[in-house]
């Protein structure tokens, strides 16, 4: 009797374990407390459908207190679909202080777009700065300018999803100053009017097709760095000057080859002399003599020539020499 007394309190105690393990009765309560309309069927339903649900009814208490008009299913929906429910739920109840039109269909896709609604919010009510990195830009004078830049945003919560980011406004700011920049005809001018950069890039509408709204552009800094205009001109001057060499050393290999040939040309020429002579002297048309003289001929030309490089030398030592003794 004893024994069958101790299974039932054991069984007992057993379904009242699972019970309350399987269903949350804090939550149920704390449901009734809050006036939520959550049954005990719906938390058995979410269990079966593996929802954890503290994730919806804690949310749901909120959204109810806040005075929105949001039901189970919808949060239950948004779970399953891999949503943050509390985070969906927080950025309703700020848009609803702050008097933001969005519906929590809006909300949770922009959710499921993998984007934070409630910072969303946040940057709807309080806009955000931007700091573009130094933008470097070249005037028409050739001067190099770094221009830095605070862009104030407002998220635009319509096109949140499917709009660019951040990366996507700082791309088009800096083409914007590079534009301008570009289309000064002095870089002073830029210096002293730099709010103009800011004027002409904030009226190409930059913001189509991104996730915010660019309420202003202002030029934090202006730097000016390097000539590039001259540093071309200086490349352009050192590559004519290399065709230039090139040129010259074309013309200089050319003049050497033909001189070369003509030395070719002579020495031929030059060969062909005793072959003429022989000639001469088997045809009758060229004496002994006059071989004999002619051969003198170039004799005596040879001494004068011998003569004249020894004379020349030394009068070149001589000169050497009386330098000397001046210097002594």
């Amino acid at each position: 009797m004893i024994t069958n007394l101790i299974i039932v309190v054991i069984a007992v105690v057993f379904l009242i374990t699972v019970f309350v393990r399987f269903i949350p009765i804090g939550l149920w309560i704390s449901s009734l407390a809050a006036n939520v309309q959550v049954s005990i069927f719906n938390l058995i339903g979410m269990r079966l459908r593996r929802v954890v649900p503290s994730k919806i009814v804690i949310p749901l208490i909120k959204s109810t207190k806040a005075g929105m008009g949001l039901n189970v299913n919808q949060l239950e929906a948004h779970y399953l679909a891999g949503g943050n429910v509390d985070n969906v739920v927080n950025a309703l109840i700020a848009a609803h202080r702050a008097d933001i039109d969005l519906q929590f269909e809006k909300a949770a896709a922009i959710d499921l777009a993998g984007r934070d609604v409630l910072e969303a919010v946040k940057m709807s009510v309080n806009p955000r700065v931007i700091e573009t990195p130094n933008v470097s830009a070249v005037a028409k004078d050739g001067i190099e300018l770094l221009v830095k830049a605070r862009v104030t945003v407002r998220a635009n919560l319509e096109r949140l999803v499917g709009g660019a980011g951040e990366a996507t406004i700082l791309a088009r700011v800096g083409e914007g100053i590079v534009t301008t920049v570009g289309s000064s005809t002095s870089h002073k001018i830029v210096l002293e009017n730099p709010d103009a950069i800011s004027k002409t890039v904030l009226n190409k509408g930059l913001d189509a097709g991104t996730a915010f709204e660019i309420l202003s552009i202002d030029i934090a800094d202006v730097d000016v760095g390097r000539n590039i205009g001259a540093q071309l001109q200086t490349l352009q001057a050192e590559a004519d000057k290399n065709i230039a060499q090139a040129k010259a050393e074309e013309r200089r290999a050319m003049a050497v080859a033909k001189e070369q040939e003509m030395r070719a040309a002579v020495v031929e020429s030059e060969a062909e002399v005793p072959r003429a002579m022989a000639y001469a002297l088997r045809e009758g048309k060229l004496g002994i003599m006059d071989y004999y003289d002619m051969q003198n001929v170039i004799a005596d030309t040879s001494m004068r020539s011998s003569i004249s490089s020894a004379g020349n030398k030394n009068q070149s030592l001589s000169s050497d020499n009386k330098d000397q003794r001046d210097k002594k």
